[in-house]
């Protein structure tokens, strides 16, 4: 198989990853979403001036599925909030190097709320920075880091971006 066709097929593998984890978090599949990533995975949500500046402060920070368990346990049973439904919408990503089973790529998102009864609204706008690597169950997130453009964070982030 020629180089360009597996860069396509490996784009489309990670385009399929991205599609299956936002229709998993606007289906409400909440316990789904920890399978996304090895079990060491890490999944971080930073707003981008303290990234761009080297910053770690992080509004989340899960480093493990155990911890992201931990979380739609929170989400399921625990927190109440007034109901919204999400909707992603991601660019294609950008596949930026594979390296010693090591993929690395970034992908826009725009998650977009909508409160029962009233009118959408723009939630969270920002990239996914990625590390992936292809297990046997396909492949799966090493780390998710979510750096979001936007300076205010409306409300509380409940559900996973």
């Amino acid at each position: 198989m020629s180089a360009g066709i597996e860069r396509l097929l490996l784009q489309l593998e990670v385009d399929q990853l991205n599609a299956a984890y936002a229709a998993a978090l606007d289906e409400r599949r909440f316990d789904d979403w920890p399978e996304f990533f090895v079990e060491d995975g890490l999944y971080k949500l930073q707003a981008r001036e303290n990234f761009d500046r080297g910053l770690p402060l992080a509004l989340m920070a899960l480093e493990s599925r155990g911890m992201m368990k931990d979380r739609v346990y929170g989400i399921t049973q625990t927190i109440y909030h007034g109901p919204y439904y999400t909707r992603h919408v991601m660019g294609p990503a950008r596949v930026l190097s594979q390296e010693e089973g090591v993929i690395r790529a970034e992908a826009s998102y725009a998650v977009f709320r909508t409160r029962p009864g009233d009118a959408s609204e723009a939630y969270n706008v920002g990239r996914y920075i990625d590390e992936l690597e292809k297990t046997t169950a396909g492949l799966r997130f090493r780390s998710r880091l979510c750096v979001y453009d936007s300076e205010m964070v409306l409300n509380s982030l409940i559900y996973p971006i």
